[in-house]
């Protein structure tokens, strides 16, 4: 394939900044990774032709199946494993573009997935000028210089600073130019433009948007799903189990006195599965036998309370919390209301919630059903997430 415009995209950083328990690139943003979303701005930016990813070493396989061919992605041409730093990924990503065809090589954060289609255009019509262009946004607040022991040095004139952002485009050979300089002398830049500027080029600006910020700290992460209305998920769950005489009784994390107790594979506690599996729910995550199957016996007998602990780190790594879990047991024995507090704080203490925001709720069902019969509990759960 002869590509005249080719993107390369570098995600081989670990992202650590942003917390979870994978490289930010794989975080989940609106329910698909933060990567995909980055190149389904690229898929629809008419400008771009064909797209290189540059992932993790050894995680190319992954990265295709998981960021890549689900989502129908026709534009991704390859995806090559990059280098111990932003530069060097790069320069591999670079390579494989030239291989392509490249005649202009556009340059693009991979957690930058707000970019408009538009800003790609209009940063290859201006480099199409001068051989090099940037993405930027005049500065809106007063800068200042820092000086020594955290004193203010200069106030600098915002007039004349921009904040840079990507798409960064490029001649291939100016920019192969730049990278084989900065190769030589062991010298790394911030972004591609600053080499380019090195061995003097001229690069020029153009304007970028707001929304078109780089993904960096949770806060930023929040911020981008909540401009795709992806601020706060609800998701529901169900859980059934029956009764069997002779079994511990456990409710919410707190063990009942009763003649019979729930039947499972761990110990049954009918609510807090149902509050795990509104949590996954939310998250899009599956549901607990997915989890934790009931064939694996590293579950047998599991504290469900530690169980639902892991479902909260397992939303951690995707960048989710919760905020408020309401859950609705049907049983026809014992009186519950009486274990309500020690219920809500067992189950607030595992989410990492107030009391508060934990919601319990019971129903006899009037006689009616499995329930009414005593042959087993039921429960209903509804769960609210929101970004960490």
């Amino acid at each position: 394939m002869q590509s005249k415009v080719v993107a390369v995209v570098p995600a081989a950083g670990s992202g650590t900044r942003l917390g979870g328990d994978r490289p930010k690139q794989y975080l989940s943003l609106g329910g698909r990774p933060l990567l995909t979303r980055t190149l389904m701005a690229l898929e629809k930016a008419e400008a771009v032709e064909a797209v290189v990813v540059v992932c993790p070493p050894g995680a190319e396989e992954a990265t295709r199946e998981r960021c890549v061919a689900p989502y129908g992605l026709a534009k991704v041409a390859a995806v090559v494993p990059g280098g111990a730093q932003r530069q060097d990924s790069v320069a591999a990503g670079v390579a494989v573009a030239v291989e392509l065809g490249a005649a202009w090589l556009v340059i693009h954060d991979a957690a930058r997935p707000l970019a408009e289609p538009g800003l790609f255009a209009r940063v290859l019509e201006a480099a199409q000028e001068t051989g090099a262009a940037i993405a930027a946004a005049p500065a809106a607040d007063t800068v200042k210089k820092a000086g020594p022991n955290g004193s203010v040095a200069a106030t600098l004139d915002r007039a004349e600073l921009w904040l840079v952002q990507t798409p960064q485009v490029f001649s291939r050979e100016l920019l192969q130019k730049a990278l084989a300089a900065a190769q030589k002398e062991g010298y790394y830049a911030t972004d591609e433009a600053g080499l380019v500027e090195r061995i003097g080029g001229e690069v020029r600006l153009v304007m970028g948007g707001r929304d078109n910020f780089k993904i960096t700290t949770p806060e930023d992460l929040a911020l981008a799903r909540g401009l795709m209305g992806g601020g706060v998920r609800v998701g529901q769950g169900f859980d059934a189990h029956r009764l069997e005489p002779g079994r511990r009784l456990v409710l919410g994390g707190v063990e009942l006195a009763h003649e019979a107790g729930l039947l499972g594979h761990s110990d049954a506690d009918v609510v807090t599965h149902a509050v795990m599996d509104a949590l996954l729910a939310a998250a899009g995550l599956g549901d607990i036998g997915q989890m934790f199957p009931d064939t694996d016996p590293a579950h047998a007998g599991a504290d469900s309370i530690a169980l639902l602990k892991a479902v909260v780190e397992r939303l951690a790594g995707e960048g989710w919390r919760p905020l408020q879990v309401s859950a609705t047991l049907l049983a026809q024995r014992p009186k519950i209301a009486p274990h309500y507090p020690a219920m809500r704080a067992c189950l607030a203490g595992a989410l990492g919630l107030e009391p508060g925001e934990v919601n319990l709720a019971a129903s006899t069902t009037e006689g009616l059903g499995f329930v009414g019969r005593e042959e087993g509990m039921a429960a209903w759960a509804t769960a609210q997430i929101g970004p960490r």
